[in-house]
């Protein structure tokens, strides 16, 4: 597939505020306003997703989806190998590996080492992406066992032993801060986390990496910088 290189004109910028004199795109059923914090969106249709990709040969919806409320938010690196410049090509590269098996693409946001954020799993066509008109996650395929209503944010590259761009870094916990706003999550917090599917409950922080979750090196240095990262969201909050 031809690589198709993303223009920073044609994007939407996502901006979030607590006062009432700045813009804000806000979600259906929130229960409090977002922090001041700014970062930039590709939707699907930016990236050049394949939405074929996500059905069968018979027209099928290879995954449904299904929608819960979010109870944390953890935190990938794709250590994916490429050297594509393009990060657009990239996040295509994902979704085309992840529809495969998991009919999609498995996490709900992916973040560049620009800062940009791409949206990962398909959510319906409300405009409000990994969410429906009611605020409520798509459940993505990034924590096996527990992806119902824990948001997967994978930052492109590899970080196992070395921390992302400053840029990266700085998108991700503008991201997070949003979503903690949106869904009225504590970033310092912890929570037992229960399925709503499998019942399946486990204790965890509220923002978290996938080490967290399951016996991995995902996501590399992110996961020592945690704290650190919560430190930050909490600070935007306040």
């Amino acid at each position: 597939m031809t690589s198709r290189p993303v223009s920073p004109l044609p994007r939407r910028a996502f901006l979030t505020a607590l006062g009432a004199g700045a813009a804000s795109i806000a979600l259906a059923g929130t229960a409090s306003a977002a922090p001041t914090a700014s970062y930039t969106l590709l939707s699907r249709a930016d990236w050049g997703a394949d939405e074929t990709l996500r059905f069968g040969t018979g027209g099928t919806e290879l995954w449904p989806s299904e929608y819960y409320p979010v109870q944390t938010l953890t935190v990938h690196h794709t250590d994916d190998g490429s050297s594509d410049p393009d990060p657009a090509a990239v996040v295509r590269a994902i979704y085309r590996t992840d529809a495969a098996e998991y009919g999609d693409m498995g996490y709900n946001y992916l973040i560049d080492k620009a800062g940009l954020v791409y949206e990962g799993r398909w959510s319906g066509t409300d405009g409000t992406p990994a969410h429906d008109a009611s605020g409520r996650m798509v459940t993505g395929a990034h924590v096996q066992g527990y992806n119902s209503g824990n948001i997967g944010i994978a930052l492109l590259g590899t970080f196992t032993t070395t921390p992302p761009p400053s840029a990266a870094r700085t998108a991700l916990v503008q991201l997070l801060a949003d979503l903690a706003a949106r869904h009225t999550l504590a970033p310092l917090g912890k929570v037992v986390y229960v399925n709503p599917v499998s019942g399946v409950s486990r204790p965890a922080p509220i923002i978290g990496g996938h080490r967290h979750w399951a016996a991995t090196d995902c996501p590399g240095t992110l996961y020592t910088a945690m704290p650190s990262i919560r430190d930050e969201v909490a600070a935007l909050l306040a």
